[in-house]
């Protein structure tokens, strides 16, 4: 089990490098196939969409199939086989299909990881695991930064993507042979989606799980990157750079959160107060966009961390959920959270287009305002649920 979680961490480190690494490709991209922010912000979403959209099937196969088949398969075919896509593109649109591919790849990755913890181990530990998963896993997100620049520049970003394209196989080759399923559950096996859905103590959570990660995400993924060079005229090493210090403070965010819950005997104020953190950094960045570059990737930093509360909310959520549905439950979480962020992808590239009429610093400002506003919203909703400890 140990080797084969090894694995799966290993393929999520993948998916949070997808997701994160057109930041850092946006200049040459433009270059080379005359993508805008606009284009990249679609594919982005489309990735996020897509990967969302995949939980439903996902949930049934972790319930049904296993979760290392559902993994290994998944990021053969659709890991590897986008970032081939992406390789040999020659238009905007090519890198919009490859994302969507990539996004099926990565689907099943963390979700087989959290249904293990969840039918593996106790329940009180699985905001820890949950949270040391997508700690260690997020290294992903510092190679999506300088690193993946440093590639860009030096081998160019076509090579690159063949050497994920190989290391998505070999990775899905890894999870087939060494990830154990666990033993299928006994007695009452009934249950879909909709009997989740009708679980009122899941309602308050779920707006919350929608819009926590779109601000980190969004902002980490793609935004960050044009926001720096417009504003402050960061050429791409140095959108890396700046960009490595969100992502570590993403990773340092997800490791805190993960014990707070028991440190602190709630679950539903730790996230609600770091989520306002959150939101509060996003206001200030609203109030002094051009104050300074130290300021902004200091900001840009404190809403990484601050957002990283994703494995607290699941935490939360999955207290809810009985064990035969297991599957189904977290990932109707993650469908929430992952399509909140496709969502403010998509919503993001119009909004920013139309305000930045007015110039670039508007264009950003106004990306600010939606995700703190959505945050906001979110943060209202979620005072109405119920904590949950186990």
């Amino acid at each position: 089990m140990r080797a084969g979680l090894m694995l799966l961490c290993l393929g999520y480190v993948l998916s949070q490098f997808f997701r994160a690494f057109l930041a850092v490709l946006s200049g040459p991209l433009e270059n080379d196939l005359g993508t805008t922010p606009d284009d990249l912000a679609f594919a982005s979403g489309l990735w996020f969409l897509v990967f969302a959209a995949m939980q439903i099937p996902v949930g049934w196969a972790l319930d049904r199939v296993g979760p290392r088949r559902t993994a290994a398969g998944l990021l053969f075919l659709g890991g590897g086989g986008g970032a081939a896509v992406f390789a040999m593109a020659s238009a905007p649109w090519h890198v919009s299909l490859a994302m969507a591919l990539i996004g099926v790849g990565c689907s099943p990755v963390l979700m087989a990881s959290f249904y293990i913890f969840a039918r593996e181990f106790p329940p009180a530990r699985f905001a820890t695991l949950a949270a040391l998963m997508l700690g260690v896993g997020s290294v992903g997100n510092l190679v999506a930064a300088w690193p993946m620049a440093w590639a860009a520049e030096t081998m160019g970003w076509r090579a690159a993507l063949w050497g994920l394209a190989g290391l998505s196989a070999a990775v899905a080759a890894g999870i087939a042979a060494l990830v154990r399923d666990p033993e299928a559950v006994t007695g009452e096996a009934r249950g879909s989606v909709l009997d989740l859905l009708k679980m009122r103590a899941l309602w308050p959570l779920l707006p919350l799980m929608f819009v926590a990660y779109a601000p980190s995400a969004a902002l980490r993924g793609l935004w960050a990157g044009p926001y720096l060079r417009d504003v402050f005229g960061l050429d791409t090493s140095q959108v890396g750079q700046a960009t490595l210090v969100m992502g570590v403070a993403m990773i340092a965010g997800t490791l805190v959160y993960g014990p707070l819950d028991r440190l602190f005997s709630t679950r539903k104020w730790v996230v609600f107060g770091g989520n306002l953190v959150a939101a509060l950094a996003l206001l200030a960045l609203i109030l002094a966009p051009d104050r300074g570059l130290l300021l902004s990737v200091a900001l840009l930093a404190v809403i990484g961390f601050a957002g990283a509360s994703f494995p607290v909310i699941v935490a939360h959520g999955r207290a809810f959920i009985p064990a035969h549905l297991a599957g189904r439950g977290v990932t109707l979480l993650n469908l929430f959270g992952i399509g909140g962020v496709g969502v403010a992808q998509f919503v993001s590239g119009p909004v920013h287009a139309a305000a930045a009429t007015q110039g670039a610093l508007a264009g950003h400002v106004a990306i600010f305002t939606l995700f703190a506003g959505a945050l906001a919203l979110g943060l209202v909703l979620y005072l109405f649920s119920r904590d949950s400890l186990d």
